[in-house]
């Protein structure tokens, strides 16, 4: 397998071919977004995930094919800068939870919730609510084994909770059940900043996030 997920500022995209599915990862903006370009291998039709900076790489990414949505995993600004400039360029619906939504600078076309699923043609992706790092994040998940997370999950730990020991809780709680308590080891975690990882890696090290409380 020749896909890493280790993408650099400004640098070509890592490229993975899955059935059903290719996933093209870059590195936007100054604080290290990753966008994730999800296209059908068998429709063509493709859906973004964070149009999160620098509108200009992201519409060369996705280039002259069509793209039927764009999914904002949640409210923080640096995951939707490019948000408005790459939905007026493609006209794509603008996904995101009914929480965050109200803080994103377009109109949504769609809310999503826990159990909801997105389509990018003939790929289904079911949508997983992460309460904690904001009220309506969000983290999508092709086929059990293959999630994208937003700022929810980390290699090394969930996101940045403003040491808030309530936030933690739910965040850590969701995380561990809807996430590795349903999916295998082998299942890859695609974040919304940094190198991927996946659940086998990080499982073992789940007692040490909970008592160290971020």
């Amino acid at each position: 397998m020749s896909y890493t997920g280790d993408v650099t500022q400004g640098g070509p995209a890592d490229v993975r071919e899955l059935p059903g599915l290719t996933i093209s990862k870059i590195e936007v903006g100054g604080f290290g977004n990753n966008a994730y370009l999800l296209r059908c291998t068998e429709t063509g039709d493709g859906l973004l995930v964070d149009a999160a900076a620098e509108p200009d790489r992201l519409l060369a990414l996705i280039g002259d094919r069509p793209i039927s949505s764009i999914v904002t995993t949640h409210r923080h600004q640096d995951h939707w800068l490019a948000l408005e400039d790459v939905a007026r360029a493609t006209g794509a619906q603008v996904i995101a939870h009914p929480l965050d939504a109200p803080e994103l600078p377009v109109e949504v076309t769609r809310t999503v919730d826990h159990g909801d699923q997105v389509n990018v043609g003939n790929a289904t992706l079911d949508v997983i609510h992460l309460r904690g790092h904001t009220p309506g994040s969000i983290a999508l998940l092709y086929r059990d084994s293959h999630v994208f997370t937003g700022d929810s999950l980390f290699p090394g730990g969930v996101g940045n909770t403003q040491k808030d020991p309530e936030r933690f809780t739910q965040l850590f709680t969701d995380v561990v059940e809807r996430i590795f308590d349903r999916l295998p080891d082998e299942t890859w975690v695609y974040p919304g900043h940094g190198k991927d990882t996946t659940l086998g890696v990080e499982r073992p090290s789940l007692p040490e996030w909970k008592a160290r409380g971020w």
